[in-house]
């Protein structure tokens, strides 16, 4: 059985260093390549309200964000910016954008921002395109969370112009343009590599990936059923899991061993990539590099 890649989860780490300290993670990312990882993770919101802890706060502060489950003052920086700072510093450590709100923003604008970095990162960038779940985000940017969907599939359809050829006219339900020059394009013909995820498997997610996805990174781990329906639509996907962490108790951080122990049952169901986020296992930002050293040692041991 090969070694899986290992992904460090960067954002949501702010139980463990203070949010301005944004270096702190281009140095983790750093220290992930050098211990072997394969690639980091920063995901994105843009504003925060009070629906982002309308069902109530996680039990332990290191736990995953979900939908409705953090504190509003919770810190999200860009991910583009910082994982451009983090490609100058890398050389071989794929960069992971999950999840973009592309609804948010208008597909010129984003392809530009995408391209770029994928420039920059030579062909390194990893982007997972999403509409996500806040109706206050959407409000707070004037953009309809009730349309959201359809406007994600024309960024999709837009972005696959742009990277392809100059000039490009579209003339969609939301977007429309004509003979507009893109220049310079993304690092391939193909653009970036698209990812797609979410909580579970709808028709809309089915065709995303069958047309345009390189990976799936669900929420969780979806029925074996789902998980063979995504290989017959799109063979050879990239399959990215998580890693288990099992708390204690609400103040204390989860022991390693067991989150990893579920990695080779789930290599045997196809998944290749495996997701940690090191402060749900460590209080102390200065032990982040051994902790990468000691989580590849420990998955090597397992497969």
């Amino acid at each position: 059985m090969n070694v899986p890649r290992m992904q460090l989860v960067l954002s949501e780490n702010w139980t463990m260093t203070p949010a301005r300290d944004l270096p702190v993670l281009v140095r983790w990312a750093r220290e992930a390549e050098e211990a072997g990882f394969d690639s980091v993770m920063i995901s994105e919101h843009v504003v925060l309200g009070p629906d982002a802890g309308a069902r109530g706060r996680m039990a332990n502060p290191r736990e995953y964000a979900l939908p409705g489950n953090q504190d509003p003052f919770t810190p999200w920086p860009s991910p583009l910016t910082l994982l451009a700072a983090i490609s100058s510093v890398t050389s071989t450590l794929r960069l992971a954008a999950a999840a973009v709100l592309a609804p948010l923003r208008h597909p010129l604008l984003l392809a530009r921002e995408l391209g770029t970095l994928d420039l920059l990162a030579q062909g390194r960038l990893i982007v997972l395109p999403t509409v996500s779940w806040s109706r206050d985000e959407y409000a707070a940017l004037g953009v309809d969370f009730g349309r959201r969907g359809r406007m994600l599939d024309e960024h999709l359809e837009i972005w696959e112009l742009l990277w392809r050829e100059s000039p490009v006219s579209y003339h969609g339900e939301f977007y429309r343009f004509d003979e507009v020059y893109f220049e310079p394009k993304a690092y391939r013909p193909t653009g970036p590599v698209l990812w797609f995820g979410g909580a579970g498997l709808s028709e809309h997610l089915l065709r995303r990936v069958r047309r345009w996805g390189s990976g799936f990174n669900p929420l969780g781990y979806p029925p074996a059923a789902d998980i063979e329906a995504l290989l017959a639509v799109r063979p050879g996907l990239e399959l990215a899991g998580g890693t288990r962490a099992l708390f204690p108790d609400a103040g204390s951080c989860a022991p390693l061993g067991p989150a990893l122990e579920h990695i080779p049952q789930r290599m045997a169901e196809g998944y290749t990539t495996f997701c940690i986020k090191p402060s749900q296992f460590l209080d102390d930002p200065g032990r982040v590099g051994a902790f990468c050293h000691e989580v590849m040692r420990r998955v090597r041991a397992l497969v």
